[in-house]
């Protein structure tokens, strides 16, 4: 048998990273510039959502782009003009950097046409993904390298097939921020069965204080569901609406389980969020994070 398959559950090899969004929560610095591509640090966002993908073995990876995502797909394609100059000036470390984006994974690009919601994102993934299941990684939610979240669903959903949600404990009052997970306890402390999903209940109406953060990995029977999902909170086909028929009946696509993440998340969905995750993320760099961390405290006591 080969490694990494069981006869049951296939290896999964495809990753699926919705991008469509107009990032008008970031305007005007996202008129002209996909949200995407904000810097966190050095790098944009979407590249360590890309790294993580390759990092759990999920080498092809298909993005959901729309209007005036172009930059996307350059970034991650080979820039010959830009190689050619760093390799003349001998900037080795520069060029390995410049490098590293488009050696990363085997991208392929669609386009949502219309913003339909992520249900609809996810259903445009359809003909690249076809009977195998897959993942979805939002690029709003930074997961930490050394927290390898996405390789512990991608081992669960082979283990038990279904499909994997990735949960959070949060506060009460932060609830209705997400969906929300009705669940069981199994064996594995990490791990539990979903049996509903409620899209940003009340806190008063929340099953839980589990939230779906953005990783899923998903039995292709969605696709199917997705298609006859009608539009539901804001006017948008929601993802979660297909993910709690599935908890709901094992028949249609296997049971629906969530890995209770611990680890380092860096939340880059509004301004406030994404200037604490690059703030993060300095502070813990080797080449940054000395100085860094100097001149923070030092700002922080004077301003304190």
């Amino acid at each position: 048998m080969v490694t990494g398959m069981t006869q049951a559950h296939p290896r999964i090899s495809k990753a699926v990273i919705p991008a469509a969004g107009l990032g008008t929560r970031f305007l005007p610095a996202t008129k002209a510039t996909p949200k995407e591509m904000l810097p966190v640090v050095d790098k944009p966002a979407i590249q360590y959502v890309v790294e993580e993908a390759a990092s759990a073995g999920l080498d092809d990876v298909l993005m959901i782009t729309g209007r005036n995502k172009r930059p996307l797909e350059d970034h991650f394609d080979r820039n010959y003009e830009l190689e050619s100059a760093l390799q003349k000036k001998g900037d080795a470390d520069r060029l390995a950097k410049v490098q590293e984006s488009s050696d990363l994974a085997t991208m392929h690009y669609v386009r949502q046409g219309d913003p339909k919601g992520l249900g609809h994102a996810v259903l445009c993934a359809a003909p690249h993904v076809g009977h195998e299941p897959f993942a979805v990684l939002l690029g709003d939610d930074l997961i930490d390298p050394r927290d390898p979240l996405l390789a512990r669903m991608v081992q669960v959903q082979e283990q038990h097939g279904g499909s994997v949600i990735a949960l959070m404990e949060v506060a009460p009052e932060q609830i209705h921020l997400y969906g929300c997970a009705a669940v069981d306890a199994t064996p594995d402390s990490d791990v539990v069965k979903v049996h509903d999903l409620v899209e940003k209940p009340s806190a008063a109406d929340a099953p839980s204080n589990y939230a779906i953060i953005g990783r899923y990995v998903l039995d292709p029977h969605v696709f199917d569901i997705l298609r006859k999902t009608e539009p539901g909170r804001g006017g948008e086909i929601q993802l979660t609406d297909a993910l709690q028929q599935l908890a709901a009946d094992e028949k249609i696509g296997g049971p629906v389980h969530g890995v209770v993440f611990k680890g380092r998340r860096y939340d880059t969905g509004d301004r406030g969020d994404y200037l604490r995750a690059i703030v993060q993320l300095a502070c813990e760099r080797e080449d940054l994070g000395p100085d860094f961390r100097t001149w923070l405290r030092s700002y922080v006591t004077e301003e304190m």
